[in-house]
C-alpha cells in the first residue's frame, strides 16, 4: 500500500505531462493547418493566370492587358461594362470572368483583426511640419485620397511639391507622379525643397514623372496610365499628385444643363484614383478650387467645387487659408479616424516651418 502511495504522484505527474504535450502538439497542428491553408490559397492564386479564366483566350488576354487588366485582381474588381468595353465580349462572358477571378482570389468578408494587420503596411509621408504631421496623424496616408481646397496662394501647390520630395526622403527608390492641369509644376521649386531636405536635387527631379493634362479626358487617361508605370515599368510610385483636380471639368462643363454629365465623369475619375491608391498602397493628393457662396451672410462663404461627389470620394479633406503675417492655416475638415482640428505653419524656401 505504501508503494502505491509513492507511485500515485508520479503517475499523476506523468498524466499531466502527457496532457500538456498533447495540448502543445494540437496547437502546433492547428498552426500548421492554418499555414497550409494559407499557402494553398497563395499557390492557387499564383497558378491561375488571366488566360485560365473562362472565355479568355490569347487574343482576349492581349486586349485586357492593353487597357491594364493584366492580373486576376484587376479583373475581379472590374465591372462587366468595363470588360465589355475592353474586349467586346458579351455580358454573360464578362460576368463569368469576374466570378471566376473572385472565386480564385477568395474575395469576401474578413475580420477586423485582418484589416488591422493590412493597415500595418500603410506609410505616412511627412510634411516637414510637426504640427501639420500631428494634425494628419503622422503625415499624408498611403492607400487614400487626400484633398486640399482653398483660394489661390493658400499653399495647395506647395504641399504637392513638398510631397513629391519628401516621399523620396523616406524611401530613396520612391517615385512621384505629378499630373499638372494648371501649369503650376516648377522644377526650380523642387530643387529648393530637395536642398532643404538634404537630398540630391538632380536625383529627386529624375524620380518625379510629370505630365501636363490639356483637358478632362486627357487628365483621366493620365490617371489610368499610372498603373502602367507601376506594372510595366516597375516604378515604385508612392504619391500621385493632381494639381488641380477640377480645373478642366469646371472650364468644359458650363451651366446647370451639363452639371449631371460633369459629376458623373468626375465620379468615375475619383473612383479610378481611389482604386489606384488602394491597390498599390500609394498616396493620392488632389488640389481643389473653391467658390464663394453669395447667399451666406454669416461665417466663411468659401466652399469647395465638385459637390458631394468629391467630398465622399476623398478620404481626408483639408481646408487651407491664408493666416496673419504670411502664414497659412490648415484645417482638417473630414477624416475617418482623426479629430477635426487646425494648425498654423509658414511656407519657406526650404519647406514648411512651424509657427511657435
Amino acid at each position: 500500500m505504501q508503494k502505491l502511495k509513492l507511485t500515485e504522484p508520479i503517475i499523476n505527474k506523468e498524466i499531466k505531462e502527457e496532457v500538456v504535450v498533447e495540448n502543445e502538439s494540437s496547437e502546433q497542428e492547428t498552426k500548421e493547418l492554418k499555414k497550409t491553408k494559407k499557402e494553398t490559397k497563395m499557390e492557387k492564386s499564383k497558378e491561375m493566370l488571366v488566360t485560365d479564366l473562362p472565355g479568355v483566350g490569347a487574343a482576349t488576354a492581349e486586349k485586357l492587358a492593353t487597357v491594364g487588366y493584366n492580373n486576376l485582381m484587376s479583373i475581379a474588381v472590374a465591372t462587366p461594362g468595363e470588360l465589355i468595353e475592353a474586349t467586346g465580349a458579351s455580358e454573360a462572358s464578362a460576368k463569368k470572368m469576374i466570378i471566376a477571378a473572385r472565386s480564385n482570389l477568395d474575395m469576401g468578408f474578413e475580420s477586423g483583426a485582418d484589416v488591422l494587420e493590412k493597415r500595418n503596411n500603410i506609410t505616412r509621408i511627412s510634411t516637414g511640419s510637426n504640427v501639420f504631421n500631428t494634425l494628419m496623424g503622422g503625415g499624408f496616408e498611403t492607400g487614400a485620397i487626400t484633398e486640399c481646397f482653398g483660394e489661390f496662394g493658400s499653399g495647395k501647390t506647395q504641399i504637392g511639391h513638398l510631397l513629391a520630395v519628401n516621399c523620396q526622403k523616406e524611401d530613396p527608390s520612391a517615385v512621384a507622379v505629378y499630373i499638372d492641369t494648371e501649369n503650376t509644376f516648377r522644377p526650380e521649386r523642387i530643387i529648393q525643397l530637395a536642398k532643404g531636405a538634404g537630398l540630391n536635387p538632380e536625383q529627386v527631379l529624375k524620380n518625379i514623372k510629370v505630365a501636363r493634362a490639356y483637358n478632362s479626358d486627357h487628365q483621366m487617361l493620365l490617371a489610368e496610365k499610372v498603373e502602367d508605370l507601376i506594372k510595366k515599368n516597375g516604378l515604385n510610385v508612392k504619391v500621385v499628385i493632381i494639381d488641380s483636380l477640377i480645373a478642366h471639368f469646371r472650364a468644359e462643363f458650363i451651366g446647370r444643363g451639363t452639371l449631371s454629365e460633369r459629376q458623373q465623369k468626375l465620379n468615375k475619375h475619383m473612383h479610378v484614383l481611389s482604386k489606384l491608391a488602394y491597390m498599390n498602397n500609394l498616396c493620392v493628393y488632389v488640389t481643389n478650387q473653391v467658390m464663394s457662396k453669395p447667399d451666406q451672410f454669416f461665417g466663411d462663404p468659401t466652399a469647395p467645387i465638385g459637390g458631394h461627389i468629391v467630398a465622399h470620394a476623398s478620404t481626408f479633406r483639408i481646408y487651407l487659408r491664408k493666416g496673419k503675417k504670411g502664414t497659412r492655416v490648415a484645417k482638417l475638415v473630414d477624416a475617418p479616424n482623426l479629430a477635426d482640428g487646425e494648425c498654423n505653419f509658414a511656407v519657406e524656401e526650404q519647406g514648411l516651418r512651424d509657427i511657435e
